[in-house]
């Protein structure tokens, strides 16, 4: 029988996902940014200690308070509901009913398992229900959800709900394409392999019109 370590083990190796939310404690929030800086700063400055570094040395003195900026105000700022996007939406006066595509959006986030990047492209579209989004918006929901630990299958399914929650549609789709460091730089080290995840709403689990989605990733446009 398997023991506790073997198990988180094969959890972490495998990128399994167990919920479609980011699992949160109910006291997140109740440390300002500031205090959790302090807190990450002494924990990181210990896991270097400990790891055998000299922290008097010029190049890593300053190291702990950087990486705790880091993770509150850069790469982690996706956790904080108040920093969720605000988005511009208008009214489809101009009756526009066909499909809209925002795609190669550029996806930078942390897998949960290893607090590796990922690295990676996503594709986004939706049909219009009486409401439009302005299309920067539509990358920042994708940078909103991608700036926390992560994993790919959640993040697709977030965006998607996000979208759809907000464009009052079910016709929402999410496609993302991505290298996980986890797996190009440790573990089994195949640096040449991408993640594919999908997330298909409404009229899109039609298959023409999923195949006509998929079919405008493929073009090329010209600048």
């Amino acid at each position: 029988m398997e023991n506790g370590l073997d198990i988180i083990d094969e959890v972490g190796d495998n990128h399994y996902m167990s919920s479609g939310d980011t699992p949160m404690r109910a006291d997140a929030f109740e440390l300002s940014d500031d205090e959790k800086i302090a807190k990450i700063e002494s924990h990181f400055a210990a896991i270097m200690h400990t790891l055998g570094l000299d922290l008097s040395d010029d190049s890593l003195k300053g190291t702990p308070k950087r990486v705790a900026k880091m993770y509150v105000k850069e790469i982690f700022g996706g956790l904080d509901p108040k920093k969720a996007p605000t988005s511009s939406d208008f009214e489809n006066k101009y009756q526009y009913v066909e499909m809209l595509v925002e795609k190669d959006i550029t996806l930078y986030s942390t897998c949960e398992h290893h607090f590796l990047p990922i690295v990676g492209k996503a594709h986004v579209a939706y049909f219009s229900k009486g409401k439009v989004i302005g299309l920067s918006k539509m990358n920042r929901i994708v940078e909103y959800y991608a700036k926390r630990p992560q994993v790919q299958e959640r993040l697709t399914m977030q965006v998607v709900r996000h979208l759809q929650k907000y464009l009052g549609t079910d016709d929402v789709a999410c496609v993302i394409d991505a290298k996980h460091l986890c797996v190009n730089s440790r573990g089994i080290k195949d640096i040449q392999s991408s993640t594919v995840t999908s997330e298909f709403g409404g009229k899109f689990n039609d298959i023409e019109v999923r195949k006509e989605f998929l079919n405008y990733l493929q073009m090329k446009v010209g600048v």
